[in-house]
């Protein structure tokens, strides 16, 4: 990267945001997984929930009137309401390891651990679990194969996900400014809208792409008229939801987090077409890992890096679909199938 000009981090993940680490499992039977967003230690977060039909865990206890002012680790997984249950897996390894809000001394930690969920039981995996979901134990084993590289498409919490007609998956990208700080955004993507301009394969978030890393195609085939949705889902697949995190090393207060988060959700308007439909599930988590200072003119630097959050989850959205492959044994859409331009 120019250090001159801003651009994706190293990794080109939510890791290069430094203080976080990212763990994933999934079931391919099943086909659904977790992704856990943990940072190194507990970190100011936010919630902003623009669906209008979420699936949530501990959210209202990031309100920023309320006590607890930071979390443990952040949880994205399918399953619909059963997937709730993966952030119990995470609660109880973090316990175990005297991780989370403390009261006074002798009194077992509480980690606190919100989370989001998609929508993915309908994909034709099995889900024939009676009592025993898989989510807890993905959820622990999620969390205990936390580190600085993780997988992307059909991988995590979007291993079940369809993005409108294509396979959907899990995205991440991330930005490092000239002076130095860091933004990043994982993200499962498991929308009614779609992801590319009608008619061809390009992705709505083309503008905003770095480096060719979703495609390269540039953003000349955007364009699309009234009630032309391209690839949504039919009216009748009116399940869905997508789910992200994004973060940054800034010293955040809990006000100023959840801007973040708010001014973030605009990447997914960026990205997809429609979105925050009644029947969508749209949340965005913001964490602040807290280690650089916002400086003497706050207000504007958090308008800077909600910003940069929008644009670089909207980059994120679409790496997770670029990325995505058919899950095993199956014929599922994907992006890389699609006929290119002029061919025939």
């Amino acid at each position: 990267m120019d250090a001159n000009r801003p651009g994706p981090g190293p990794r080109n993940l939510i890791t290069d945001v430094p203080g976080l680490r990212v763990g994933q499992a999934q079931d391919a039977g099943v086909r659904t997984g977790v992704t856990v967003i943990l940072p190194d230690e507990r970190a100011v977060a936010a919630c902003d929930v623009r669906g209008g039909a979420p699936g949530t865990r501990e959210t209202d206890a990031l309100q920023p009137e309320n006590l607890v002012e930071a979390v443990d680790a952040i949880v994205l997984s399918g399953g619909s309401v059963y997937g709730l249950a993966a952030a119990d897996g995470v609660v109880t390894w973090l316990g175990a390891r005297g991780r989370g809000f403390g009261l006074a001394a002798g009194i077992p930690k509480s980690p606190v651990v919100p989370g989001a969920i998609l929508f993915d039981v309908a994909n034709g995996g099995d889900k024939g679990w009676d009592e025993q979901p898989p989510y807890r134990e993905l959820g622990r084993v999620a969390v205990a194969a936390a580190g600085l590289n993780f997988a992307l498409g059909t991988a995590g919490a979007g291993y079940g996900a369809m993005a409108g007609g294509l396979k959907g998956g899990t995205g991440s990208a991330s930005v490092i400014t000239t002076d130095g700080f860091a933004v990043g955004a994982v993200v499962a993507v498991n929308s009614w809208g779609s992801v590319i301009a009608p008619g061809g394969r390009t992705f709505w978030a083309a503008p905003f792409e770095l480096g060719g890393e979703f495609g390269g195609l540039g953003s000349a085939g955007l364009a699309a008229g009234p009630d032309a949705w391209g690839s949504a889902k039919r009216p009748v697949e009116t399940r869905n939801t997508t789910i992200a995190c994004v973060a940054t090393d800034a010293i955040l207060t809990p006000a100023q987090a959840k801007r973040f988060a708010v001014m973030a959700q605009d990447g997914l308007a960026r990205a997809i077409r429609p979105i925050h439909a009644p029947f969508d599930g749209d949340v965005v988590f913001a964490i602040g890992t807290g280690l650089r200072p916002l400086g003497e003119q706050p207000d504007y630097m958090i308008a800077r890096l909600g910003a940069l959050a929008a644009d670089t989850l909207a980059r994120a959205v679409a790496r997770g679909v670029f990325e995505a492959t058919p899950w095993p044994g199956t014929g599922v859409p994907c992006w890389r199938d699609l006929p290119v331009e002029g061919s025939r």
